[in-house]
């Protein structure tokens, strides 16, 4: 049976270059960046190389950017440790109700500590209210956390008119960009953002690497303990593997692909709503359509059709879509996404899908998908009614 991979959002397949660099790495290359004989230097070479190459795509500099193992790492880092080192400034934080698991859950703990989160409401596109912003914010912020993109609905914050307001504030302003980054185009030092958090994964690279981008100036205490790696700010010995198949990958995605890509994924969004609209599917749009959203995420309400029949029923047709977030595939727990869009007690919550495209989704793909839905929209829609 013919499989089908629409699931890119939770992760994608590593590009053939990037599988390339990590293999010679692995063959040629295994000693240990921080020792000071040849073979170390031959690792510290691929790291700098690496530094250059994340800071060039974001427009920072080498020395502000620090590998981690992931988003979710940087996420912590960037959060627990700015509460921890500005705690005498204030104890308030802003964010949103629409947060990846990486952001609300430090933020969770740090509430447990005593500090004071507010989570900014979203519409029915998915993006806050300014005027909801300027309320929030106060003398007592020390740190404002909120995403580029959002991983289920593909909506865009406005991350530039929020750092406008915090130019002359104390508040530091963390932006986890993991499904934005390499898809929009983005300098941190004209948006004036001082943390960010990037995932390999998500752009054809390896899992369990990534990076933090820290404005250089921001002084606090590195998450985790041990050596003096990434010069005294992330403990533990570089993955040069990884790390060189990360960089293999953000040489892929030049401003220029970046558009193409956001191009065709808009594409395959209105081909995919001229489809089920012909195949007679009764379906809305959980979001915005727009040519500035994320365009690789597509997620549609399906009336009367449950989220995870549908789901199980297309993965046996050989499609693979998600239901929402791949990290709480796990849980009975609804969307909180689509749950702050549309309230707790809307159908959607439990009755939509997230489709997400990929470099290598073609149009043929999506028409066997939409082809899909219909026959089983159809069949569990009859077997509802009877």
């Amino acid at each position: 049976m013919e499989h089908i991979y629409l699931d890119n959002a939770a992760t994608t397949p590593m590009a053939k270059p990037v599988i390339d660099a990590m293999t010679t790495q692995m063959a040629e290359d295994f000693g240990n960046a921080s020792s000071t004989h040849w073979f170390g230097r031959q690792a510290h070479t691929v790291l700098d190389d690496a530094h250059q190459v994340m800071a060039n795509s974001i427009h920072a500099k080498p020395t502000e950017i620090v590998f981690t193992s992931g988003a979710t790492e940087a996420n912590n880092t960037a959060i627990t440790q700015t509460a921890h080192a500005r705690a005498a400034l204030g104890k308030h934080i802003i964010t949103t109700a629409i947060e990846h698991p990486s952001v609300l859950k430090p933020l969770a703990a740090l509430e447990q500590e005593g500090f004071t989160v507010t989570y900014l409401p979203v519409d029915e596109n998915g993006v806050i209210s300014l005027a909801d912003f300027d309320a929030a914010l106060d003398d007592q912020t020390i740190l404002v956390t909120i995403m580029m993109g959002n991983n289920e609905v593909g909506s865009v914050m406005p991350i530039a008119a929020i750092a406008e307001r915090l130019a002359d504030h104390q508040a530091w302003l963390h932006v986890d960009a993991t499904q934005a980054y390499g898809l929009l185009e983005f300098d941190v030092h004209a948006l004036g953002i001082d943390l960010l958090s990037v995932s390999a994964h998500k752009l054809n690279g390896p899992k369990g690497i990534g990076f933090l981008y820290r404005r250089e100036g921001l002084n606090f205490p590195p998450f985790l303990k041990g050596g003096e790696q990434e010069m005294k700010r992330r403990a533990g010995t570089e993955n040069i593997p990884a790390i060189a198949g990360f960089a293999a990958a953000v040489k892929l995605i030049t401003p220029q692909e970046k558009a193409d890509r956001q191009a065709k994924y808009y594409g395959l969004k209105q081909q995919l709503m001229q489809d089920l609209a012909i195949s007679g599917v009764d379906f809305k749009v959980n979001g915005q359509v727009a040519l500035d959203n994320l365009n690789h995420v597509f997620n549609i309400w399906l009336p009367g059709c449950s989220t995870y029949a549908m789901q199980t029923n297309l993965d046996l047709a050989g499609f693979a879509v998600s239901g929402g977030s791949a990290c709480t595939a796990g849980s009975l727990e609804p969307s909180h996404v689509l749950t702050a869009m549309f309230g707790k007690e809307s159908p959607r919550i439990g009755e939509s899908l997230r489709i997400s495209f990929g470099k290598d989704t073609t149009a043929l793909d999506i028409s066997k998908l939409a082809t899909a839905i219909a026959k089983i929209s159809t069949r569990l829609l009859a077997k509802h009614a009877g």
